[in-house]
């Protein structure tokens, strides 16, 4: 485990990874959307396309908080009403 990095691939339920990469770079936050050299993992899944964000040594306590707090707002600033 000490010589691996996190990569955490997600999805937010009506929101497209192209709208949250979009929303989470206003925020300061850098992640990818999109296929991610994946696309017959993603089919098999049944999943179109995601969101990654990648986390290594280099990130800070400080850039998670913001990561968690910007992913906590993207239902609400898209309209949903959770």
């Amino acid at each position: 485990p000490e010589e691996h990095h996190g990569i955490l691939t997600f999805k937010v339920d009506g929101v497209h990874p192209h709208d949250i990469a979009a929303m989470m770079d206003e925020d300061g936050v850098c992640v990818r959307a999109g296929h991610h050299c994946a696309q017959p993992l993603l089919k098999y899944l049944g999943v179109p396309n995601t969101t990654r964000c990648s986390l290594a040594f280099y990130n800070t306590e400080a850039e998670i908080d913001r990561f968690t707090a910007s992913l906590a707002t993207l239902r609400s600033r898209m309209g949903y009403q959770d």
